[in-house]
């Protein structure tokens, strides 16, 4: 895959380079999430939101590394701020390219509904903490989804936890049968968070401090909640009556655990 990679990415280059515009484009090199694992993709640990973030171009100095938190977004401040543009207002977004930068002292992500399967995750990570809040708690982690569960990685943890073999870390972060509604990790030293400070009385203080910013966050946003019943079912529409029993039985479930107030 790196190799691959890296001839496409050289492909790319070249063409630039022919054209005569290498000098004068400004390259971003990313992905849209982190390694597709069973805390990865989809899931707001460094797994899911570590992703690679290259540039290219007028004013980036070759070989220089950075450990600014950015975040998606800011990318389009910087194609904005590479066309001579400015940045609306609105924007949450920052130009990193710029003189007048300013870093952030915190970054923050969101998870909703992937495909048929409900979830709604909210982070908030500063440079030695991240915070997750979970607002299904009663759910387990690995939700059924048939996308994910279509991954071999995926099937080998399920196989193991159903003959009782799995390890037993493993077992109580993929498999208990619920989740705490905080989870609060050193991640600069907890390098898988797998130590949940929430209900630490020594980081209370820090708890409280990430609690209230991501509330303030998510009052700045205008984040939308959770979603309605008649837009899950609406949007289900496509997935019925197309051969694929499997996620119809996990949107039945879905709606089940809705009922129930899971």
């Amino acid at each position: 895959a790196v190799r691959f990679t890296d001839e496409t990415v050289g492909k790319v280059i070249a063409r630039l380079e022919s054209e005569g515009i290498l000098e004068n484009t400004l390259i971003i090199f990313m992905t849209d999430h982190g390694i597709s694992h069973a805390r990865g993709k989809q899931f707001l640990y460094n797994e899911g939101t570590h992703i690679p973030f290259v540039v290219r171009g007028p004013g980036v100095a070759k070989g220089a590394v950075r450990d600014d938190l950015i975040e998606h977004i800011d990318m389009t401040a910087m194609t904005l701020g590479a066309a001579g543009l400015p940045i609306p207002a609105a924007m949450q977004a920052r130009n990193v390219l710029a003189a007048t930068y300013q870093p952030r002292d915190a970054v923050f992500a969101a998870r909703d509904r992937c495909d048929e399967t409900v979830e709604r995750l909210r982070s908030v990570r500063t440079d030695r903490y991240l915070y997750i809040r979970n607002f299904y708690p009663q759910r387990p982690h690995l939700q059924p989804n048939a996308y994910k569960d279509g991954k071999s990685i995926v099937q080998a943890l399920r196989s193991l936890h159903e003959s009782g073999t799995l390890e037993p870390l493993s077992e109580k972060l993929l498999f208990a049968p619920t989740r705490p509604e905080e989870e609060l990790y050193e991640w600069v030293t907890d390098r898988w968070q797998v130590t949940n400070l929430a209900g630490d009385p020594a980081h209370a203080e820090t708890l409280k401090t990430l609690r209230d910013r991501l509330d303030r966050w998510m009052k700045e946003t205008n984040d939308h909640g959770p979603e309605s019943e008649s837009r899950y079912d609406s949007d289900m529409k496509v997935y019925l009556g197309k051969g694929n029993p499997e996620v119809e039985k996990n949107i039945a479930l879905m709606k089940q655990w809705a009922k129930e107030g899971k």
